[in-house]
């Protein structure tokens, strides 16, 4: 049968944000998780659709890509998957040539599972790797401390305090009380969590999203940041270690997520907050004057 890319369409979504939480398992290399979709969904059903990519045979969905970002697909492929030669070849051929509808012209990054075979077929094609990120890792069977700051789940009704922290965090951040409201109705959100650490004169001082892929799996965080003006005060160890208790709550089986290398403040804060650290992962780019185009 013929490996068939598609498009989900907004009542395709569900398909797709199944498959990745099957996906998810104990020792699985970092990839794509149904939160990355969830976190995207503050674009909008719509915008989140046209951003989604799957490639099927018979039926069955084996890989998915999210563009998150004009030149970034990234790429999950099913665990049965990951060697499908088949498989391999044509998402090399769909990615690389523009007229497929997954990337453009010029300098594109792909992130895929290490050791999927599709690496190895990109850099056999003049891929490049780009710098390197650190997936961290903390299981959750053990129980998890009291995070040692006021911790508040947040509804809609506090969607602005949350979206007035993200920007706080994230320098560029366009985070609004909307974007919230609509990653709220997306289908992740149904197994995922806002949390709001708070100061002690009351000040909202960081925050983090959490998204489960089901019990007994893998749970996200998605994202984490701290105020700018309340750093160096261990809000982002606190947080982070609530998050933690919020996906064993949603019967996550570890927590996980992925940051630049290059960013060793954020890699000690998880650290502190239990998590291990993984071995380094990369994606792969083409330059603009790649021999592929």
């Amino acid at each position: 049968m013929p490996i068939v890319l598609g498009e989900p369409g907004v009542d395709g979504l569900s398909e797709a944000v199944g498959v990745l939480r099957e996906w998810q398992y104990e020792g699985a290399p970092m990839q794509l998780h149904p939160g990355d979709l969830g976190w995207f969904w503050r674009f909008g059903a719509e915008a989140t659709a046209a951003a989604v990519r799957t490639w099927s045979r018979d039926g069955r969905i084996l890989a998915v890509g999210l563009l998150d970002g004009p030149g970034l697909l990234r790429l999950t492929i099913a665990p049965d998957a990951q060697r499908d030669e088949e498989l391999a070849r044509q998402l090399v051929e769909d990615v690389t040539e523009p007229e497929r509808g997954v990337l453009p012209e010029g300098k594109v990054n792909i992130e895929a599972p290490m050791g999927a075979l599709v690496q190895d077929l990109l850099s056999e094609d003049g891929w490049s790797v780009d710098e390197p990120w650190t997936p961290l890792r903390r299981d959750l069977t053990e129980p998890v401390k009291d995070p040692g700051v006021r911790i508040e789940v947040i509804g809609p009704e506090q969607a602005h305090v949350r979206a007035a922290v993200q920007r706080a965090s994230f320098d560029g951040s366009t985070f609004t009380d909307e974007r919230w409201h609509a990653m709220a109705a997306g289908l992740p959100y149904a197994d995922a969590r806002c949390l709001v650490a708070y100061d002690d004169q009351g000040d909202a001082v960081a925050v983090v999203t959490v998204w489960s892929a089901g019990p007994g799996r893998p749970g996200l965080l998605e994202p984490m940041g701290v105020h700018r003006e309340h750093r160096g005060h261990g809000y982002g160890e606190a947080i982070t270690v609530a998050a933690a208790a919020a996906l064993q709550e949603l019967g996550s089986s570890s927590a996980i997520v992925c940051t630049p290398s290059s960013n060793v403040g954020a890699v000690a804060t998880y650290k502190s907050a239990g998590f291990q650290q993984l071995p380094e992962i990369r994606d792969q780019y083409r330059d603009a004057e790649s021999p592929t185009l």
